[in-house]
């Protein structure tokens, strides 16, 4: 008999086990009691719940807003900016061409990581957690390691932006490696403190890169123009646009994981509205406004020098130099812009580590945001000078993955489960006995996978059917991935009960 939400509240032991109680799990609470600097960070009110589920009277939040507030801060930085610009830079379309495909795309892709954030109010259950209900309880490892690895691209691409933006403003006193340490610590400290403090900062940080982007448009808005663009093939738009929704799909694993603390009578139709406009307002606006300098750099020849080997930094701080020192503090501010997406990014990634290696789930989260970190500042420091061709191959990649994996959580959703929240059986949400094999998902992902590579369009492999559409992978992973699953779930389920 599958459970309702009020059934989550569960007989006494099975809620000491598996549901944690006053933000961390009991094992937590004792782990923390267990040593004195651990009990002073209690006190202070760090966050240590990791991926246990919130059960319905932890949920109260009614702030529904800050959901938009927080997508907004993820991508009101200098990271949209440098993906708009992969458009006219590598990709060589021209102006309206580049606007048309960031436009069309972004409206499409946040449509999905938006409705998953709808269901943390609904569940309590981070969006990987979740997805065990249909990857199961050991499948979903391996979107978790393909999701960890994701994140972490993100937050290298994130460091080296900081890092040569900070930088840039220093004439060369500051190297570009002090940079990315300082990005990096500051994003360490806000995701160590947890969700209250990341909601916080994220209602606020987006405000004075606004302030950058707009001091930038004033002083340089008369240099942008639309030159004659060159003829716009299917190839370079296609490929251009694979990029694009790399760059959003990937927050399907992310969905709910800022939205769990939300009552569970939380209006889905008002968070998925926050949350597309979250998404849709940062991305298209400054994507396009990279893209609109991007066809004007070599026009003019301050921004061109800013630019030289691909620095993004270089380029907002020759925007911003007419504006003397003023302009170099605002390039300080667009510089540590990027904390806002990296510090919520190591928070999910403490999470989906979690479900990487389940046994983990008693240590407390931040502590993996250590771990992240650790990982971050070298590998980021290696990859500094190699930026447009890491961000291009980078996003290009994430999103075949990302868009099979939002496709099997959806089909699941709404085929399997026919849209009902209360069709999962909270209970169980990690016993491996009773939760899917994932042999369906996992299946259904080997065989799209079929039809992927054939169209995927890379620099290191070109598909027999990319060489003559462009890469059209991440269409086909999320057709071909959600098609085959439902048939391979449903010979699942006779064998293994829904829960």
């Amino acid at each position: 008999m599958t459970a309702t939400m009020d059934d989550f509240k569960g007989p006494p032991d099975l809620e000491k086990d598996a549901v944690s109680v006053g933000g961390s799990s009991v094992a937590q609470k004792d782990w923390h009691h267990s040593y004195g600097w651990s009990r002073k960070l209690l006190q202070w009110g760090l966050e240590t719940r990791g991926i246990t589920p919130v059960p319905p009277r932890e949920r109260v939040d009614t702030q529904y807003s800050k959901i938009f507030f927080i997508w907004l801060s993820f991508n009101f930085n200098i990271l949209s900016f440098s993906a708009g610009t992969l458009g006219p830079v590598i990709f060589g379309l021209g102006l309206r061409d580049s606007c048309l495909v960031i436009l069309f795309f972004n409206l499409l892709c946040s449509a999905l990581p938006a409705y998953f954030s709808t269901w943390g109010p609904k569940l309590g259950l981070r969006q990987m957690c979740q997805a065990r209900y249909s990857f199961g309880y050991f499948g979903v490892i391996i979107p978790s390691v393909f999701n960890l690895c994701s994140m972490m691209g993100f937050c290298i691409l994130n460091c080296i932006l900081g890092g040569q933006t900070l930088s840039s403003i220093s004439g060369g006193h500051l190297s570009w490696n002090v940079g990315i340490v300082v990005i990096a610590i500051i994003s360490l400290f806000l995701s160590f403190c947890g969700y209250k403090v990341l909601g916080w900062y994220e209602r606020l940080a987006w405000l004075p890169v606004l302030v950058g982007y707009l001091v930038a448009l004033g002083v340089g808005g008369k240099h942008l123009g639309n030159p004659t663009p060159p003829q716009a093939t299917s190839t370079a738009i296609l490929s251009f646009a694979s990029t694009i929704a790399g760059f959003v799909i990937t927050y399907c694993p992310l969905g709910s994981d800022f939205s769990i603390y939300f009552k569970p009578t939380a209006p889905s139709w008002k968070i998925f509205l926050y949350s597309y406009l979250g998404f849709n307002i940062p991305i298209i606006l400054i994507q396009c406004l990279g893209a609109a300098v991007a066809v004007n750099i070599p026009l003019v020849p301050a921004w061109d020098d800013g630019y030289a080997n691909g620095n993004v930094g270089g380029l907002i701080e020759a925007m911003l130099q007419p504006t003397g020192n003023f302009g170099k503090f605002l390039t300080v501010l667009m510089g540590l812009s990027v904390t806002a997406n990296i510090a919520p990014t190591l928070y999910s990634f403490s999470l989906s580590f979690q479900v990487f290696i389940p046994p983990l789930v008693v240590v407390p989260r931040y502590l993996f945001s250590v771990l992240a970190t650790a990982i971050l500042i070298p590998v980021s420091i290696v990859g500094a000078h190699k930026f447009y061709d890491t961000l291009t191959n980078f996003l290009g990649l994430i999103g075949y993955w990302a868009s099979a994996f939002g496709a099997i959580v959806l089909a699941e959703h709404l085929v399997i489960r026919r849209g009902n929240f209360a069709a999962y059986d909270l209970r169980y949400w990690e016993d491996a006995r009773r939760l899917p094999t994932g042999l369906a998902a996992l299946g259904a992902c080997a065989l799209a996978c079929t039809l992927i590579v054939p169209s995927i369009d890379q620099v290191w492999f070109i598909g027999p059917i990319a060489k003559h559409t462009g890469d059209i992978g991440f269409e086909f992973a999320f057709v071909a991935a959600g098609v085959f699953y439902i048939p391979l779930r449903y010979i699942e389920l006779r064998f293994k009960p829904l829960v």
